[in-house]
């Protein structure tokens, strides 16, 4: 339970809402808890202080450390207040999670100007900010890993019109690149997670019909969760992938790996 031994970690987007019967958790929540439970520090950036709370009452409860930080990270002075946060309680900065986004529907002959504005500045100009006040202060402490949250819809058009959102994860994983290569001589490692079809409270409103269809999709035919992303945020943010940069991990049940006609016969058998 030490993987993340002494280091101090930005999560944001990290609260959760209240509980229901499903146990739905959201991503950032989910990967706070893991590394605090796995030695880190951590700096809970939320919009919600009700359910950064959440999030830091159970870490607490489990003898971790965290902080809440109120933040809108679509605002630049906000992104760096959260790095601010953490050099004030902590000292130093190794690992961000750059998690925040913002679902953008529709083709683009469909969108207008203040829907898009939103998305991009919820759901990319964050990450480029944060990286901005994050990524000095982690070559002042000798290095670290920034780590953005992408989407297999930056990758490929997914199962929804969604033109804003593909594009703000097209938009990160371009920028996870470039920085890796920018600053990869300061010992900060830059990589990124494309989560697949996962059951989250991002998703909380979609029938069971559509998420059965998910499932069968992908070659494993299960169902992600908020903690296989979680897992593989803590992989990229210990020592273990210290030789890992600019990389973009599907976290998908196999769905990459075929095309569609690759899943004809698992399906038929269904």
């Amino acid at each position: 339970m030490d993987r993340l031994k002494d280091k101090v970690a930005i999560v944001t987007g990290a609260g959760t809402r209240e509980m229901d019967e499903r146990k739905l958790r959201g991503v950032g929540s989910a990967t706070a808890v893991l590394f605090a439970r796995e030695g880190a520090r951590v700096i809970l950036a939320d919009i919600d202080e009700e359910n950064a709370e959440r999030t830091r009452a159970e870490i607490r409860a489990e003898g971790g450390e965290a902080e809440v930080v109120l933040a809108d990270v679509s605002k630049t002075d906000e992104c760096r207040k959260i790095v601010d946060a953490a050099i004030e309680h902590y000292g130093k900065l190794d690992i961000l999670f750059n998690n925040v986004g913002s679902y953008g529907a529709g083709m683009v002959t469909e969108i207008d100007e203040e829907l898009w504005d939103r998305v991009m500045d919820v759901g990319l100009k964050s990450m480029v900010f944060l990286c901005k006040y994050a990524i000095p202060e982690m070559a002042a402490s000798g290095g670290g890993s920034v780590i953005n949250i992408s989407s297999i819809d930056g990758m490929r058009a997914g199962n929804s019109r969604n033109v804003p959102y593909g594009i703000t994860k097209g938009g990160i994983i371009t920028l996870t690149r470039l920085a890796a290569v920018h600053h990869g001589r300061e010992n900060v490692r830059v990589n990124s997670i494309a989560p697949g079809h996962l059951h989250t409270t991002f998703v909380r409103h979609i029938s069971e019909e559509a998420r059965e269809r998910r499932r069968k999709i992908a070659p494993l035919g299960t169902e992600g969760n908020a903690w296989d992303i979680a897992w593989a945020a803590v992989f990229l943010g210990s020592d273990e992938s210290r030789w890992i940069s600019g990389v973009v991990l599907p976290v998908d049940a196999g769905l990459f790996a075929g095309s569609p006609l690759s899943m004809v016969d698992n399906l038929d058998e269904e």
